[in-house]
């Protein structure tokens, strides 16, 4: 006892349990757009720390991280799989030159070479 569309496809039949699931391709409105990614948030991240740590704490190893991030950025719409190993790499010579410079702080105050 259901009706069919014009086009073939039967309705669900009158006074349908609450909660049926609707047929295929009978969903509500229109399906969500497509998810455009853009620019990833982890390398945006990576850019802003690599670069402030260049300013702030003259870090040598923040300057090619900084470039990693942003080369991965631009190529995360066409390239996504190496644009996350650009990021990964920007991100571990951040943490490797934030490393050196603590180290670097340490022997010298722990020398005496910051007292004055």
């Amino acid at each position: 006892m259901t009706q069919q569309d014009p086009s073939g496809y039967p309705y669900p039949p009158y006074g349908a349990t609450y909660g049926e699931q609707p047929p295929p391709g009978y969903g509500y409105g229109y399906p969500p757009p497509p998810r455009d990614d853009g620019p990833s948030a982890n390398a945006i991240v990576s850019l802003v720390l690599n670069l402030l740590s260049l300013v702030s704490c003259c870090n040598v190893l923040a300057l090619p991280g900084a470039i990693l991030a942003g080369l991965g950025l631009s190529r995360a719409s066409s390239d996504p799989a190496t644009a996350r190993s650009m990021v990964t790499w920007s991100w571990v010579l951040f943490g490797l030159g934030f490393v050196l410079m603590i180290g670097l702080f340490l022997f010298l105050g722990l020398n005496g070479y910051l007292d004055d």
